[in-house]
């Protein structure tokens, strides 16, 4: 499994075959531009919740690849009134893709589209493929629910927001890592813009102060689960 850091909160996952695009926030992402995401190839695109900063580009990329989207009921049935195929889901359920298990589980967050739509309620993942166990944990706050799923899973990678404010931030997710039972955690949802800002050799030490590594991936670069 190869995971691309496209900034903020957007990923590119290939595993088995398939390629898959979580949360694509690329085009106006000021730290992301040279990213070719016009020409981003995508079998499937997960989605944890409806905000502008986490499915700008849904449409032009679906729309150009076909992808079907993957996410909870609301969502899909906002996409597909536009003309988008997809998989609906719900927190705590799980479906078996051409590209592992995938399961849909809860975060606390908040989620409503641009328009006022309302967005479900937002969620992480917890992918399985290819003997490895991906945790994306979406927009979240610490939750208890954590060190539920980390008696669940036995996780190679968890995606974890570090940049406060609107989420957990480093300091919490340290703590998180601990409940899920990982010490590598590659960090999202940072530096995007001013309120999420951080400093970088902190956040690692925090990590480090406790056995765990923090990874913090240059926008466009790739690591191997």
């Amino acid at each position: 499994m190869t995971i691309t850091y496209y900034g903020h909160a957007s990923l590119g996952i290939e595993t088995a075959g398939k390629r898959l695009v979580v949360d694509p926030f690329i085009s106006k992402n000021e730290l992301a531009q040279h990213i070719d995401w016009q020409n981003l190839a995508a079998d499937y695109i997960l989605l944890t919740h409806a905000h502008w900063d986490h499915v700008l580009d849904v449409e032009p990329i679906a729309a150009r690849t076909g992808a079907q989207l993957i996410s909870n009921a609301e969502i899909v049935d906002y996409y597909a009134k536009r003309g988008l195929k997809g998989h609906p889901m719900n927190h705590g359920g799980q479906w078996n893709f051409d590209f592992g298990l995938l399961q849909y589980v809860h975060a606390i967050h908040s989620s409503g589209f641009a328009d006022g739509t309302y967005g479900g309620n937002p969620g992480g993942f917890v992918l399985q493929s290819r003997g490895k166990i991906l945790y994306i944990a979406g927009d979240t706050a610490l939750s208890y629910d954590m060190k539920m799923l980390g008696t669940q899973w036995d996780f190679d990678l968890l995606v974890l927001p570090i940049g406060d404010n609107f989420t957990m931030g480093y300091a919490t997710a340290v703590t998180a890592s601990e409940w899920l039972g990982c010490p590598r955690v590659l960090g999202y949802h940072y530096d995007t813009f001013g309120y999420i800002e951080i400093d970088h050799q902190k956040a690692q030490a925090a990590f480090a102060s406790k056995g765990k590594a923090l990874i913090l991936l240059p926008i466009g670069s790739s690591l191997a689960v």
